[in-house]
């Protein structure tokens, strides 16, 4: 399960669909810069480090060697769900190859985005990327640079982690007065004792989680494996350099679990019946305008880890269709469809005009190339009706079937799966997905 625009699309929900056909879940990319949303009945679950099938009662959840782990944000989480009488600790595993994202990196997202942002005073434009601030990026750089890195399995090893932070913090420290911290120096032996003790609190989670899935590949259990972020924020194939800082297409599968691709066999990629994006990042069909923010209204579009609004616009095609092809998309789930409703016409991207007058399908996967591309729009007529109760797709008013059909063909892949509204009960399922079916629908 994969996001195939700028995150945000609803991949919350759809995994606690899919979780219910599969024995094990897994998170493979990313940190608690992810959001997904899930809503059962009038209770509404904001997840950000924990696999969103956690809320299945018999589902084993796994947070992969590929993410990186704040714990302290972690064991928060889990102390969250369980106030509310859904047991975690019990079911979840977490890898002890996983990156440890520090406080101090934290304080380096910061400062650096302040400081890009400070940079660009008088010149031609803000440098900041518009990052969540939670770390993730210069935990993954420290992971690169390796000898600056801390793993999960490096916290249950008191002398050597002081002797690492004793090093770390002293180049830290002086990182972060360059970039304008006024702050005292790092206290590696403080820090330490901290993180040995929170390391004492999730060692009963950790393992290796790569022989914990290949034996449960061996004796055939399903995995699902639960992208964060999406494709367009990939930091290979996304919209360089407004990305995220991990591997989020179905590409990152691999190296952030240890499980080749050729196990997974089938890829639902997840796009909203419009587009969003929050940051900053070039975006061809944004409606800063009254539409824009019409569509940010009908799907409170704000975010689910930081609270910003979201950008809003019309439906990119182009951008989806790319998405699907770099994570081999299987299959489409069209989410909140039911936002639309209401609306006179509807617009779809479906290529972008060039500097030099020339139409393109074909998506740049670049902010410099693509923030100089005009959308070509095709013009659909929207409709009326109240969908949110709707219980299959025959039974759509023709607009937003015809809505539906044009995605199918342009894209070349079925929409298998239907959202009308933000409860499990509120979706549409094919024949096809028929084993994920909720029972209520």
């Amino acid at each position: 399960m994969v996001g195939l625009q700028w995150g945000d699309e609803g991949k919350g929900k759809v995994v606690d669909l899919l979780t219910r056909v599969h024995d094990v879940v897994v998170r493979y990319n990313g940190g608690a810069n992810a959001g997904h949303t899930v809503v059962i009945g009038d209770e509404r679950y904001a997840l950000h480090l924990l696999p969103s099938g956690v809320l299945w009662p018999d589902k084993q959840c796994v947070i992969g060697n590929g993410t990186v782990v704040d714990p302290v944000v972690l064991l928060d989480e889990i102390a969250g769900l369980e106030q509310r009488d859904i047991q975690v600790s019990n079911r979840l595993l977490l890898s002890d190859r996983a990156h440890v994202v520090m406080p101090y990196h934290r304080e380096h997202d910061a400062a650096l985005e302040k400081r890009l942002a400070k940079a660009a005073e008088g010149t031609d434009g803000d440098r900041s990327i518009g990052t969540t601030r939670r770390g993730i990026g210069p935990a993954y750089a420290d992971k690169v640079h390796r000898s600056t890195a801390i793993r999960v399995g490096d916290l249950f090893h008191p002398d050597p982690l002081r002797a690492k932070l004793r090093v770390i913090c002293a180049i830290r420290s002086a990182e972060l007065a360059a970039l304008g911290v006024d702050a005292p120096p790092l206290d590696a032996e403080r820090l330490a004792d901290q993180y040995i003790e929170i390391g004492s609190q999730i060692e009963p989670l950790v393992t290796d989680t790569v022989y914990y899935l290949h034996d449960c590949l061996k004796e055939g259990r399903p995995i699902l494996f639960e992208g964060a972020n999406a494709c367009l924020l990939d930091i290979d194939h996304g919209t360089y350099p407004y990305v995220t800082s991990s591997n989020c297409s179905t590409l990152g599968i691999s190296p952030g679990t240890g499980v080749l691709g050729r196990h997974v066999n089938r890829v639902v990629g997840i796009m909203k019946a419009y587009t969003t994006r929050v940051g900053a990042g070039p975006f061809p069909t944004e409606q800063n305008n009254d539409i824009g923010q019409e569509i940010r209204d009908r799907g409170n579009e704000y975010g689910t880890t930081t609270g910003r609004p979201r950008r809003c616009g019309w439906l990119d095609l182009v951008a989806v269709r790319y998405s699907a092809m770099i994570c081999g998309a299987t299959s489409l789930s069209c989410m909140l469809l039911d936002v639309l409703s209401g609306m006179d016409e509807l617009r779809l991207c479906v290529g972008y005009r060039l500097p030099d007058g020339s139409v393109t399908d074909r998506f740049p996967p670049d902010a410099t190339r693509l923030e100089q591309v005009e959308p070509v729009y095709e013009t659909l007529s929207g409709w009326s009706e109240d969908i949110r109760h709707v219980e299959r797709r025959s039974s759509l008013p023709p607009a937003a079937r015809q809505y539906i059909d044009r995605i199918e063909s342009f894209v070349g892949v079925p929409v298998d799966l239907i959202s009308v509204g933000p409860e499990r009960s509120q979706t549409l399922v094919t024949d096809e997905m028929a084993d994920i079916r909720p029972a209520a629908v």
